[in-house]
This record gives structure tokens, C-alpha cells and sequence, in this order.
């Protein structure tokens, strides 16, 4: 039964089936011809998967994102980091990695946050004098921040697979979320001082004060989240449908960039990746609920205990399989399958069940630009139209660095728990 678990899904998932059904048609194989359970069970579980309180925010995080990531926020957002940071070297795409972590931390989507801020800074980095690869890798790595700095929909799936606090989640990946993007700009300096690049103007008061006049709403979006969250004021699940309503104030009635029937289209849209995310969910809750009944984790914790290697050792192996992991599964998909699998292992070891879904969540992001099937390697080359061939090197130095952020995130875990000691 075990070779079936593993072989099976690897199998439909060469052939491209969806992840939701070869999760469904593994665990009905097993149940029908491994198992004596009732099919019903796999009723039960699917909607028991779904019923949970922190799921509900998902929705909700969608519907805010999709509707900020329309219109002008991104470009607001743009000017404002640009009248900080326009007088140093490499000031656009430094912008471009700034952009991204405020945007991730609007849209909670590594995929929106590519095509949102994508569209506008490409251009203008080739017309600068960057070329085509390093252009398409600071875009394409830039975006996966967008996971790991909250609000995060990864995270949310995390929180209700392993049982953890969704607050203290999103907390704890603040300052691995800020560490990726400043050693991404750290990268980009040196780039560009190397090249004896400077294509911005110095710091303007005036500018930056106008910059910040226009920008202000879409800026407030995460202190209101975070801030509200964390004042006790509403719970995440309640700071999601709180970041809608605050949604439609800004871009129908302050800014105006959408009109009504734009927030109805950007509901129905909401409506069908809801419904990619929560089928997902309730696959990915039969095969777990397969997993727990059969004994799997609590054997694999043995397992490893036997090994006789140091914790260092196997978080090691578990980083380097979630790696190859992420650049073959969406991170809500491997966050969904995976952790009932891997928590124990954390768990038996020591690692703290917080500071680990912020590993996972580092990983999965990196797996998001790493070729060759890394999700947003594609939205890249459909917005920019550029080839692979240009794509892959360029993302070499920003996997680099992301892998050696994901280290110090990894065995420093007071980069993810330092600031959950100012919690009440």
C-alpha cells in the first residue's frame, strides 16, 4: 500500500492530471482495494477538511488581493519606493524587489505580485541598460516574497494542517520575508555598482511627499491587517473580510480605478481560485487522513530516529526535498500534502511547529522561480516574452541567495520566533 501512495501520484502527476484528483483517485485505490473503510469516509473527510475557521480567510485574502492588484495600486506603490530609494545604485531594481514585498504583502500571490509589478518595471529596467536575464530574474525571484510576508494564503493552509496559530504565522514570517529581500538588494547593489550603474534622481522631499500623499491608502492596507491583528482588535480570518470592505473604499471610492462592475468580475474570479484552493484542500485532507490511519508519520519519525544524525542533518534533507518539491507543486498544493508528513518529523526533533512552517513556506517560495517548473518562471515568460534560455541563468544568483537566506532562516530560528515574545 505504501508503494501505491508514493508511485501512484507520481505517476498522475507526469501524466498532468490535477492535483486534486490524483489526490482523490490515490486515496479511493487504497480505500477500495487496501483498505475495508466505507467510500463514505472520504465524504466525511473532504468536508471535514473544509471545515475549518482559518480556511475562511482565505476567500476573503483572495478577493482583497485580486481587487488591490487591479487598477493603480501597483504603480502607486512604484513611484513611493522610488522617491525613497531613486538616488542609489541600482534604484529600479531595487524598487523591484521593494515593490514586491509591500505588493506580497497586499496580495498574499507570488503569481499576482510577478504580473502586477512585472508589467510596469520591465520595461523600464531594459531601457536602463539591464539586460533580458538579470531583468526577468530580479522580477521572477522578487515576486515569491509575496508568501512568506503576511498576510500569507501558505500560511493560512499551513496554520490549519498543523494545527497552528495563523497570527503567530504570519508574525514570524516578517523578518524572514524582510531578510530574502534584503539580501536580494544587497545582490543588486553590488550589481550595479559593479557596472557603474545609477539611473535615478537623488532624494526629493517634495517628491517623496507627494508620492506618499497618492499612495498612502494602498501603504496602510498591511498596518491595518497586521496592526489590527495584533492589537487584538479582530482575529486573521476577521482582518481578511476587514481587508475587503477596506478594498473596495480604496480602489472605488478614493482612487476610483474600478467600477462596480469590475468588483463583480473581480468576485467571480475570486470565486473559481477559491474553489481551485478548497478542492485542493479537500483532496489533500483524504490523503492525509490515508496517511495518519496508516501509520505513515509515526513510522518515518522512527525511521529517522534510528538514522542516529543530528537535528542540523535531517532539516538538511528535509530543505533539500522541498526544494525539488517546490519547483514541481504550487505551495498551497505541497504545504496541504505534505505537512501532516513532515510536522511530526519537525516535532520529534524539537523544531518548533512555527519556526517550521516558516521553513516551509521559504522553501516553497524559492521552489516558485526554480527551473524547471517553478510557477512564476512561466508567468514571466508569458508577460515578458522572453525564452528560457534567458530566464534560467538569471535566476542562478537570486536562487543562490535565496538558498543561503533559507540557511540562516532555517538553524537561526529566532529569525522566525523573536518577535512572537512581544506577543500577550
Amino acid at each position: 500500500m505504501e508503494w501505491v501512495m508514493v508511485l501512484m501520484p507520481i505517476g498522475l502527476l507526469i501524466l498532468g492530471f490535477p492535483i486534486f484528483i490524483i489526490l482523490l483517485a490515490t486515496s479511493a485505490i487504497i480505500l477500495l482495494f487496501f483498505m475495508q473503510v466505507p467510500l463514505t469516509a472520504v465524504h466525511q473527510v473532504m468536508f471535514g477538511s473544509v471545515d475549518k475557521f482559518a480556511l475562511m480567510a482565505v476567500p476573503f485574502f483572495i478577493f482583497a488581493g485580486e481587487l488591490m492588484g487591479m487598477g493603480g495600486i501597483s504603480q502607486r506603490i512604484i513611484a513611493w519606493v522610488m522617491s525613497v530609494i531613486g538616488g542609489m545604485r541600482g534604484s529600479l531594481p531595487l524598487t523591484t524587489v521593494g515593490t514586491c514585498t509591500i505588493f506580497g504583502a497586499i496580495s498574499g500571490s507570488s503569481p499576482a505580485t510577478v504580473a502586477a509589478v512585472g508589467r510596469l518595471m520591465y520595461p523600464p529596467l531594459r531601457e536602463k541598460g539591464y539586460n533580458e536575464k538579470f531583468s526577468t530574474g530580479v522580477l521572477t525571484s522578487s515576486g515569491a516574497i509575496a508568501i512568506v510576508i503576511p498576510p500569507s494564503i501558505s500560511m493560512i493552509l499551513y496554520g490549519a494542517s498543523a494545527e497552528q496559530s495563523v497570527s503567530h504565522l504570519f508574525i514570524a514570517g516578517i523578518f524572514p520575508g524582510l531578510l530574502m529581500s534584503l539580501m536580494m538588494g544587497g545582490y543588486i547593489y553590488w550589481y550595479a555598482a559593479r557596472r557603474d550603474i545609477r539611473e535615478g534622481q537623488p532624494f526629493n522631499m517634495g517628491e517623496f511627499l507627494r508620492a506618499s500623499k497618492s499612495g498612502i491608502w494602498a501603504l496602510g492596507t498591511p498596518g491595518i491587517i497586521l496592526g489590527g491583528i495584533y492589537a487584538g482588535v479582530f482575529s486573521p480570518t476577521e482582518a481578511a473580510g476587514i481587508a475587503c470592505v477596506y478594498a473596495i473604499l480604496v480602489t472605488k471610492f478614493i482612487y476610483g480605478d474600478i467600477s462596480w462592475r469590475g468588483i463583480w468580475d473581480v468576485s467571480i474570479n475570486s470565486m473559481y481560485l477559491t474553489a481551485q484552493v478548497l478542492i485542493i484542500v479537500a483532496g489533500a485532507g483524504v490523503f492525509s487522513w490515508l496517511l495518519t490511519v496508516s501509520g505513515i508519520p509515526q513510522a518515518a519519525v522512527a525511521a529517522i530516529q534510528e538514522l542516529d544524525v543530528p537535528p542540523w542533518v535531517i532539516l538538511m534533507i528535509i530543505n533539500v526535498f522541498l526544494l525539488i518539491v517546490g519547483c514541481l507543486l504550487d505551495p498551497g498544493s505541497a504545504i496541504l500534502v505534505l505537512t501532516p508528513l513532515l510536522a511530526p518529523i519537525a516535532a520529534a526533533l524539537g523544531v518548533d511547529l512555527v519556526h517550521f512552517g516558516v521553513i516551509m513556506t521559504v522553501n516553497l517560495a524559492i521552489g516558485m522561480f526554480t527551473p524547471p517548473f517553478g510557477l512564476n518562471i512561466f508567468v514571466a515568460q508569458a508577460l515578458f516574452k522572453a525564452p528560457l534560455k534567458s530566464i534560467y541563468p538569471g535566476l542562478v544568483p537570486f536562487i543562490m541567495i535565496n538558498i543561503f537566506a533559507l540557511v540562516i532562516v532555517t538553524y537561526v530560528p529566532e529569525m522566525s520566533l523573536y518577535l512572537l515574545k512581544f506577543l500577550g
